[in-house]
């Protein structure tokens, strides 16, 4: 019996996390210039997994995701004056769509 079972995939809805893994689109010129080959650029937070991120951009936008690059940014050491203090780290995630989907990052969610 268990070879004949299949797996269901449940319809996963929209939940918190998922809000809190996708903080904010990253808008630069370069992650502007990857819109043109289906690549959306979104800043994450440092514990963040590959898989967590393509479920939530997945669910959230309703879209197909091809696949996930992240990247974690040092913060930068910052003198002002006599003070000297340190940017905080973080994590972008370049989010690769399949063709014909996209995100319009302009747009609120």
């Amino acid at each position: 019996m268990a070879a004949n079972k299949k797996e269901v995939k449940k319809k996963v809805g929209v939940q918190e996390w998922m809000y809190e893994i996708i903080r904010a689109p990253h808008v630069t010129e370069k992650a502007t210039m990857g819109s043109e080959h289906g690549h959306v650029t979104f800043r994450v937070p440092l514990c963040a997994t590959k898989p967590q991120i393509k479920q939530a951009v997945e669910t959230v936008f309703n879209v197909k995701v091809k696949g996930v690059n992240t990247l974690i940014l040092k913060g930068k050491t910052k003198r002002f004056r006599a003070d000297q203090g340190k940017r905080g780290d973080m994590k972008k995630a370049i989010v690769t769509l399949e063709e014909g989907h996209n995100i319009d990052v302009g747009t609120g969610v």
